[in-house]
């Protein structure tokens, strides 16, 4: 395995959704994704409880934490604390089109200040010894044909180790965050030229891969993929990963046995005052399109989120699923 590598599968940051127990069960489906946080803000860890914004598993690694932020110094002492808690690299959100991250001046706006942006990438890189990377958009708004080139160019100056790119703009006036993760076009090929622009930096494509396909077409041109809402919504696509991607056998042999090896650490955290649906909120997608998906998601959705809800909640779901895969086995 090359250097290039360890960002051929990776997936992505998704607010309120790769919190630490997703990252956790995504590891059971996959040893060798790159999983990444939520963005946490520079001022958040500056200012903030640390423990409860950086604290992770250590079964999550290889793990990257997403900074958000524009002033050098602080998203510098940011990268330095993520780095002490253990992260494997240091991601920046320029990305996000969200009305709040422009209103604190990050996020996709700074694809507007490619040398703002540069000055953030090497402060972070004079502190960290980690990989710094920039995850951003090919443009936003009415921004010409190469913006993506300048804005590359000044941020692999400056050391970033790797590019993330969602192949569409970000509109940040007249578009939600929602509308902006769909409505602009993909353009997987400017991502691709990207590439072929800088050959010796790591070019991720993010946006709209949905399935093992479809990313297997891309690792052609591209050095790896970022998937979101598909492995999110469809967790099970995850299984693949290892053997389709990295040569290596799954770590789980069925959905089954990963939510099983999933219990250990909810019974942990339970014990902890971990809320059950905290957890298991992000395994409702696991049996989809299986004999009792259906029951499986309302048992949980409606019994987990109770107060003091218990293992036995979930174990009681698994076993609507059973029960349907019986029934429907042949003979």
């Amino acid at each position: 395995m090359n250097e290039f590598d360890r960002w051929r599968l990776c997936i992505a940051p998704m607010m309120d959704w790769t919190d630490r127990h997703c990252r956790v069960f995504h590891r059971l489906l996959s040893r060798h994704a790159r999983l990444y946080t939520e963005m946490v803000t520079a001022a958040a860890i500056l200012h903030g409880d640390r423990k409860r914004l950086l604290g992770f598993d250590a079964s999550e690694h290889p793990v990257a934490v997403q900074l958000g932020g524009s002033e050098p110094a602080d998203l510098a002492e940011a990268a330095a604390i993520a780095a002490d808690f253990g992260y494997d690299e240091i991601n920046l959100n320029i990305g996000c089109p969200s009305e709040r991250v422009q209103s604190g001046a990050f996020g996709a706006c700074l694809m507007r200040e490619p040398e703002l942006v540069a000055d953030c990438v090497a402060a972070m890189k004079a502190r960290v010894r980690l990989p710094v990377t920039v995850k951003c958009r090919i443009g936003v708004d009415d921004q010409p044909s190469d913006t993506l080139s300048i804005f590359a160019g000044q941020v692999v100056a400056a050391g970033a180790d790797a590019l993330v790119v969602h192949a569409r703009k970000a509109w940040l006036k007249g578009l939600s965050p929602r509308e902006n993760r769909s409505i602009p076009p993909l353009d997987y090929a400017r991502v691709r030229a990207l590439k072929r622009e800088c050959p010796d930096v790591p070019v991720v494509l993010n946006g709209g891969l949905t399935d093992v396909a479809q990313m297997r077409a891309e690792l052609a041109h591209l050095d790896g993929v970022m998937v979101g809402r598909a492995a999110y919504q469809e967790p099970a696509l995850l299984l693949d990963v290892d053997p389709i991607f990295f040569g290596a056998e799954a770590p789980a042999a069925s959905r089954h046995a990963a939510l099983e090896a999933f219990i250990p650490y909810v019974e942990a955290r339970l014990a902890e005052g971990v809320p059950l649906g905290a957890m298991t909120r992000h395994v409702l997608g696991l049996f989809n399109a299986l004999p009792g998906a259906r029951a499986f998601r309302r048992h949980l959705a409606t019994e987990a989120v109770r107060p003091g809800a218990g293992i036995e909640v979930l174990w009681q779901a698994i076993g609507l699923v059973r029960e349907r895969e019986l029934v429907q086995a042949p003979g």
